[in-house]
């Protein structure tokens, strides 16, 4: 609708009304009818008190110079005003820093270096393990017993566990030496990874660690996919069917946990292992359990092919399992 024609019907019913009627923006309506007087506002002039170029100078030397440069601007304002001195308001300060770039944070900043990104890579059990600590609720609000787990990131065997009333680095270093024991781990053949816990990054287990010639690895801060196989499996946990929500002993908690992961490590297949169990592939049984579902197969085909697209094989054994999947140069070296 042309501007004549919009003009006419204001006459009739109003500003606001046609330009309802006709879908016209009145914003648009004013502008196009007084031209560039709607446009961008003018430039602010000079106030007639603005500092002149002798005293922004004055004023930018002084916080730049060694008895200032290290304070806020307000604590500037106050020494100067407690020394008999006014130069201009705080607002000015800090206008005249930030036309210069300055008003940043001027003093030196302590700065920390970026965490390495761990890449871990196993062929075979006891090369990686990864553990880590998770919280069981207990009788009340705000009561937990502490679950530690420890786990073999190629087979998912649970190598040790131990639930806690509370979390001290010396339970976390007694379990973890005693799975070495156990598992007959010798120096220099396992990578142990964690998070940054207090427990993980304590002295006792990293002394432990040392005399025991065991490597030791971290996820870098905030980063939960550097540390998702025990991640995972405590969500294998707390998502389980029989989980109670919450334990009302700490002996209750140790009992439904020793079911749990007795449960896991010999009757749950696990699709990352062919469908077998951990202690299968912990303990090199899967490759003749997998003989025998060939078995199974071939005889199913053998006796009723017309069900089968193709001649049916069982799901294969894992290889390789890592953290954080390397660079195929990286996986060739190890």
């Amino acid at each position: 609708m042309t501007i004549v024609a919009c003009a006419e019907l204001i006459g009739l019913v109003g500003t606001t009304r046609s330009c309802r009627l006709t879908g016209r923006s009145k914003a648009t309506h004013y502008r196009a009818l007084t031209g560039p007087a709607h446009g961008p506002p003018a430039p602010r002039p000079t106030p007639p008190n603005a500092l002149s170029p002798t005293e922004r100078a004055q004023v930018l030397g002084l916080l730049r110079g060694p008895a200032y440069r290290d304070l806020a601007v307000a604590q500037v304002w106050a020494i100067l005003l407690d020394d008999g001195q006014y130069l201009c308001s705080q607002s000015t300060m800090h206008r005249l820093l930030r036309e210069a770039g300055e008003n940043r944070d001027r003093r030196r900043q302590r700065t920390h270096p970026a965490k390495t990104k761990p890449h871990l890579v196993a062929r075979a059990p006891l090369q990686v393990w990864s553990w880590d600590i998770t919280k069981l609720p207990g009788p009340a609000r705000g009561v937990y017993f502490d679950c530690y787990v420890v786990i073999d990131i190629f087979s998912r065997y649970i190598v040790g566990w131990t639930v806690a009333a509370s979390e001290d680095s010396t339970i976390a270093s007694a379990l973890i030496a005693e799975a070495i024991a156990r598992h007959g781990v010798g120096p220099h053949q396992l990578t142990l990874h964690a998070d940054r816990g207090t427990s993980m990054t304590s002295k006792t287990v990293a002394q432990l660690l040392e005399d025991l010639g065991v490597t030791r690895t971290h996820s870098r801060p905030h980063v939960s996919n550097d540390n998702p196989y025990i991640e995972a499996h405590f969500k294998t946990l707390k998502y389980c069917p029989a989980w109670p929500g919450h334990f009302e002993t700490l002996n209750d908690a140790r009992a439904w946990c020793e079911e749990f992961f007795d449960y896991y490590n010999h009757v749950h297949r696990h699709r990352a292992l062919g469908l077998h169990t951990p202690a299968s592939v912990h303990y090199d049984t899967a490759t003749e359990i997998r003989a025998q579902r060939a078995v199974t197969l071939n005889a199913a085909y053998a006796a009723n092919p017309s069900r089968f697209a193709a001649r049916p094989v069982p799901p294969a054994l894992p290889t390789i399992a890592w953290i954080n999947e390397p660079e195929e140069a990286l996986i060739q070296s190890h």
